[in-house]
This record gives C-alpha cells, structure tokens and sequence, in this order.
C-alpha cells in the first residue's frame, strides 16, 4: 500500500486544506484514495469522505492502542491505491504527560509512512531551514520525505522558501498562494461538519482539490508515498472481533446533519455481530423504523440545530417510548443532549432528568475511565479511554448511576452519565473497535429487548 502522512510544526498550518485537497486531487487524476485521520477528530473526516467517496476513517493509538492501528489501516486501504492520512497538531504532539503518544510522528511509525510536511510560510525566511532541521533531526526515524510551503506571499517569497528548503535537503512539492478561497468554514468545535455545510462544503472541497492539483506536483507525492515498505498485516476484521447474535435485531442509528460523530467501525461491527442497521434521521423521520429493537445516537452538532429537533415531537416522543420499555439505548455526547429534558430551554426527548445548555468553556481531551454499574455496554470494572470534545454542560451533569467514573486533572473522581434501565448516556466519545465485547453486548440486549418499535402509521 503506497501512504504517507500529511503533518505540520502546529496546529493551524494548512494540514487539513492539504490533506482534503490532495486526496480530492489524487482521485481526479485517477487514484482510488483511502481517507485516514489521526487522533479522535471527526469533522475533517467528513471531509475527507467528500474528497475521496470511501469513508474518513481514524488512527487514534490512545483509544485503540497501538497494536490495532494499522489492522485498521489494512481494512481501511483496502481496494484503494494510495493512502493519505492527516497528522493532528504538530507532528510530535501527542497525549499531555506522555512522550509522544498519539501523536501524527507515532502513527507514521507504526504504518513505517513518510511524511510530507506543511509549513505555514507566514513570517518565514531563511529560518525555515532551521525548522526543517529540527524536526527532521529530532526523530530520525520518522521520514519527512517532502515539503509543501502554504501561505506563500509572491515569486520572490517562494524563492527565498526553496533556497531555505534545499539547503536541508528537502524536496519542495507543492506552493500554495494566500488565497482565503482554500480555507473551510469554522464553528464553536473546529470545522463545520461536511454534512452540515451541504453544498458549500461540496464547492470548498472543489476548490482546494482544483488548488492543490494546479500548485502541488502529484506525480512527486506518489513517488514519496510509493516508498513506504509493504505491510505484513492482516486486516482487521469486524466479523472476527465479535460473536453473531441470532435474531437479526433492528438496531436505529441516528445520522443526518445533527447526529455526524461516529466512527465507521461503529457500524460495521454491528453488522457482523447480527444487527440489521437502519439509519435514522432526527431532522426529518418522525418514526423508528419498524421492529427497533435498540438505538444508537451518535455525537454530533445537536445544538446547532435544537429547534428542528425539538420540532419533531413524534420522533422525540418515539425515543421517550423506546427507551421507557426498557430497550437499549447508547447515547454519546450530542445524543446524550438529545436525550435530555431541554437543551437551551428546547423540549427533547426527557428521557434524562437532566437539561442541556452551551457552555463558554470547550472540554476536551481524553480520559480513561472505568464502568461503575452494569450496563448494556459494559459490565462494572471494565476499563475504557475515551474522548471528550464539547462546548455545553448537562444540569445534573450524572445520575446514581453515572455511565463513567475518572479521575479529574486534580486527581479527584469525576462521575459523568447516565445508566437507567436500557440507556447508556454520557459525553465520552468511545471507539467500539477497542472494545468489541460491548458491541455485542449491546446487540445481545437488542436480540431480547420485549418491546420492538411498532410504527403507528
């Protein structure tokens, strides 16, 4: 599998404007492209699912550990002729308090991937040479096989940049001009997901693609990402991390322009465990599909679109009666806010006593925590890192029996969520192919849940 990562010195350096336009531009001059990102984030794999028409799939050796990360990347390669995946933060940035891990140089290791490096030329001169050094030096056994210069004044500013970038060695792939076109739209978490953005996200993703194959040499990055070694890995299989249930089981997975933070294998590892996944969308289904025997609500924007769901009433009223019989439900972050009593004062689904509100402060990070309770997810004691990353707070922020427990920066224990009769509701984003044993879990809830969802018309 011919790969490279595409990384940064920072955050705010162009990964994501690179990255998104070269598999777009890749796939126009005829490659078939697999989409990765590193880390949790959901929103550039969005994104990236636009520019390459295969889903934008996440490398994040926190919540998976290392040993899985490129199984995952094997499965997600698959078919495909080159694979692109974007770096988070700089290229050494990983988890706080660790050295390195997580970060963009630790993946590219793992997957023994060059990397072709983006550096905001805003402010540089000769002294990119330096940088350049520096990174390439700090850890000589991650690759950086190529440089792509972006925010590029003028012709005499470009020339000053290749001066800098040769006497270091480093070949030069592609100069990007200043041009406020290139970028994409940002909100309260980062970008606007792609399924929000609509059309607009279609129009920036074309103008990116149309930038980077007129200003980047194509041809040079595949020869850099042609020299990534073969891959003696089998691929992950969702079929073989998990046990089928009988009974095909309906299990609603909401999605749509609210319900957008999942991970791919989230679904596929349903699938293999017996489920019959149905889509469900909260802006616009007054229904459950027929026979729902279990739901999942993904994360999301959900406060961005608090009034059409409050509008729903027959959906909202829908879920209160799914998840009143006792059914399984498996609620993270947006969909724990849409299961709550109110969110910004909007009536939801009031299956938690609980109310929703935007927030000034983000939270964000991850957190390793334990179930405290029995749960259609997990059983007590079992152990979990996940990822928070939200701009609201829940009022009670847990019940009795909260869905997590950890330890806080000060080291005091936080219990977050909710676990009450079939429903498991927090803010922590997990990754199911970490812990496939809760799929199935969960699907074996579904397999016996008493009440399926009957439809009233």
């Amino acid at each position: 599998m011919n790969r490279l990562v595409v990384a940064a010195p920072a955050s705010g350096s162009g990964k994501t404007t690179v990255a998104t336009g070269l598999m777009a531009a890749l796939r126009r001059s005829g490659s078939r492209v697999a989409p990765f990102k590193v880390g949790p984030d959901y929103i550039d794999a969005g994104y990236h699912g636009i520019a390459t028409g295969l889903p934008g799939r996440n490398l994040d050796t926190v919540m998976v550990g290392e040993q899985k990360v490129a199984s995952l990347f094997v499965h997600g390669s698959r078919g495909t002729d080159i694979a692109v995946i974007e770096g988070v933060m700089g290229l050494f940035d990983g988890r706080v308090d660790t050295e390195g891990v997580g970060s963009t140089a630790h993946v590219a290791k793992l997957l023994a991937a060059p990397v072709l490096f983006v550096v905001d030329a805003r402010g540089q001169s000769r002294s990119l040479a330096a940088l350049l050094h520096g990174f390439r030096g700090y850890d000589p056994t991650v690759r950086i096989g190529g440089v792509v210069l972006n925010q590029v004044g003028s012709d005499r500013h470009e020339q000053v940049l290749r001066s800098a970038c040769a006497e270091v060695g480093l070949e030069v792939m592609g100069v990007l001009p200043r041009d406020p076109a290139f970028s994409l739209p940002s909100r309260h978490l980062g970008l606007i997901t792609a399924v929000e953005h609509g059309p607009e996200a279609l129009a920036a993703v074309e103008a990116i693609a149309a930038a980077v194959a007129k200003h980047v040499d194509l041809d040079a990055v595949r020869r850099l990402a042609a020299v990534a070694p073969a891959m003696a890995v089998p691929a992950w299989n969702a079929s073989a991390e998990v046990e089928r249930v009988t009974g095909a089981p309906v299990v609603a997975v909401a999605g749509g322009a609210a319900f957008t933070f999942g991970y791919a294998e989230h679904v596929e590892l349903l699938r293999a465990a017996g489920a019959d996944v149905v889509t469900v969308d909260p802006l616009r289904d007054e229904e459950l599909p027929e026979g729902t025997s279990g739901l999942v609500l993904p994360g999301g924007f959900p406060e961005q679109h608090a009034d059409l769901l409050s509008q729903n009433a027959p959906l909202r009223a829908a879920i209160a009666s799914l998840a009143g019989s006792g059914a399984p439900v498996h609620a993270e972050c947006g969909g724990l806010l849409y299961l709550a009593r109110t969110l910004d004062g909007l009536p939801m689904c009031g299956v938690l006593d609980a109310d929703g509100s935007m927030s000034p402060r983000l939270t964000l990070g991850y957190r390793d925590a334990v179930a405290p309770v029995d749960s259609v997810l997990a059983l007590a004691g079992q152990r979990i890192t996940g990822h928070e990353f939200h701009r609201t707070v829940l009022t009670p922020s847990s019940s009795a029996r909260p869905a997590w427990q950890w330890r806080g920066h000060d080291r005091r224990p936080v219990a977050e969520g909710f676990v009450a009769g079939g429903v498991h509701a927090s803010y922590l984003h997990t990754h199911p192919a970490a812990s496939p044993d809760s799929v199935v879990r969960f699907v074996r809830a579904c397999a016996t849940a008493e009440m399926p969802y009957e439809a009233t018309r």
